[in-house]
């Protein structure tokens, strides 16, 4: 009787998420990060130095929009430090979320040729759209210790020590939700429409432009709202860490974290369960 390193089988049990299996794949994963981060900048003038582009010009259009125009308060933190803040985070999720919402789309191709355990694919956006966040939060320290040294209105304190946590738990949410869309639009097509819209949505419902005291101050039917919001715990703790101005507390931080686990689950579940068949539908 010969014994087989592989078995695939057409089915398998809905709670299988075969993550020894993910675990042997962990070369792939790592070939996929390199890929990504490669490719998307080959042909660029810049190269990464887009990295640093992206952020600091969408920075200085809130500062100049938001902060001059609408003159929306920082909590008297300084402006640049106070969008800054918000715009790395922010980046991270939401390229996480829009890559991982398309995965079975972008890859039908590779998915319909080769097998490996799918859920290599949106764990490499993760991991691949961490090196981009570490090379921002590089910017965001250097413009942060500007300011910090120069002076300004910025204490930090320990809650600086929560930053790995605070960005795991987006990494969570990205990706547990960006497998529930990509999962979806195997059928449902016209949500890949709506991603780009609702992303937008997000972020404005998610205190990256304004702090969430202003919020409890004129309004705060719409602050229970924004609170509601598992990223909004997030945002405000980093930029308590920071700067020392902002809500931080232990509850809405526990309320993200929940959420955001019950969401990974979900979203694996349903990616497990969609990943067996898509090729028929995409």
């Amino acid at each position: 009787m010969q014994n087989w390193t592989e078995e695939i089988t057409p089915q398998n049990s809905l709670f299988d998420l075969k993550l020894k299996e993910v675990w042997r794949y962990k070369d792939l994963l790592a070939m996929f990060v390199k890929r990504d981060f490669v490719t998307f900048y080959k042909q660029t003038i810049l190269g990464p130095l887009w990295f640093f582009v992206q952020p600091l010009l969408t920075s200085i259009m809130f500062l100049i929009i938001f902060g001059k125009v609408a003159n929306i308060g920082t909590d008297e933190v300084p402006k640049m430090v106070f969008y800054l803040s918000g715009v790395t985070l922010w980046n991270y999720f939401s390229e996480c979320l829009n890559k991982t919402a398309t995965v079975f789309k972008d890859n039908a191709n590779i998915f319909g040729k080769v097998y490996f355990p799918r859920l290599i694919m949106p764990l490499s956006i993760v991991v691949s759209n961490l090196v981009r966040f570490c090379i921002q939060f590089l910017l965001f320290i250097l413009i942060w210790a500007w300011h910090y040294f120069k002076g300004y209105n910025l204490h930090p304190n320990w809650s600086i020590l929560l930053v790995p946590y605070l960005l795991l738990l987006m990494a969570i949410l990205a990706l547990g939700a960006g497998m529930i869309i990509s999962s979806l639009t195997t059928k449902y097509k016209d949500l890949i429409f709506l991603l780009t819209f609702g992303v937008q949505l997000l972020m404005y419902a998610t205190p990256i432009i304004y702090p969430l005291s202003t919020l409890e101050k004129n309004a705060k039917a719409l602050a229970w709202i924004i609170k509601a919001n598992p990223l909004s715990a997030i945002v405000e703790t980093f930029r308590y860490g920071f700067t020392g101005s902002g809500n931080f507390s232990w509850m809405m931080l526990s309320y993200s974290s929940v959420f955001a686990i019950l969401l990974l689950i979900i979203g694996t579940l349903i990616f497990n369960k969609v990943e067996k068949d898509f090729m028929d539908t995409v």
